[in-house]
């Protein structure tokens, strides 16, 4: 169904029946849900406590002996929180999070090749979304001691890195 034809769809309802069709949205898909639980009552604390929770947890678990270090969990995170349309402020400080984490495990382990390309990615993301959101002044010194600790702990792909730091200036 198009927009056009969802919209005049919707123009010929009466108040109640849209209410209605509202309500069972509401109550058949999760999504629509966490959406209007999110729009009227946004707990962006919880929810990026709950994710800082799940991405440390994939490097360094509670529960489990080994971990797993996916980039993805932190990416479905960001995902969502972008469609939730939490504050682009909150999403950087998630961004970078998973890197400084990610610093961390690298630190006490060794990882492969893969890990190094996906954290550049990463990386990478991190910066853009900064820059396009003008948070740079927030997050320069998270970004240079991410950075400096690349160097450091010599990581792949350390001109990858460079010049991802060079858009920022």
């Amino acid at each position: 169904m198009s927009k056009r034809a969802l919209q005049k769809y919707l123009s010929d309802l009466k108040k109640k029946e849209l209410e209605e069709q509202f309500m069972d949205l509401y109550a058949r898909f999760p999504v629509v849900k966490e959406y209007y639980d999110f729009v009227f009552n946004p707990k962006e604390d919880k929810l990026l406590q709950t994710a800082k929770l799940k991405i440390s947890n994939e490097y360094f678990p509670v529960k489990r002996k080994r971990p797993k270090a996916r980039r993805s969990v932190a990416q479905k995170y960001i995902k969502h929180f972008r469609k939730l349309g939490v504050d682009p402020f909150l999403i950087a400080d998630v961004m970078l999070y998973n890197l400084e984490i990610a610093q961390s495990f690298s630190a006490e382990k060794n990882v492969p090749d893969a890990f190094y390309k996906s954290m550049l990615n990463s990386f990478t993301e991190a910066i853009q979304h900064i820059a396009v959101h003008a948070l740079l002044p927030d997050f320069k010194d998270r970004i240079l001691k991410i950075y400096t600790t690349t160097q450091e702990q010599k990581w792949l792909f350390s001109e990858g890195f460079s010049r991802a730091l060079d858009t920022i200036d």
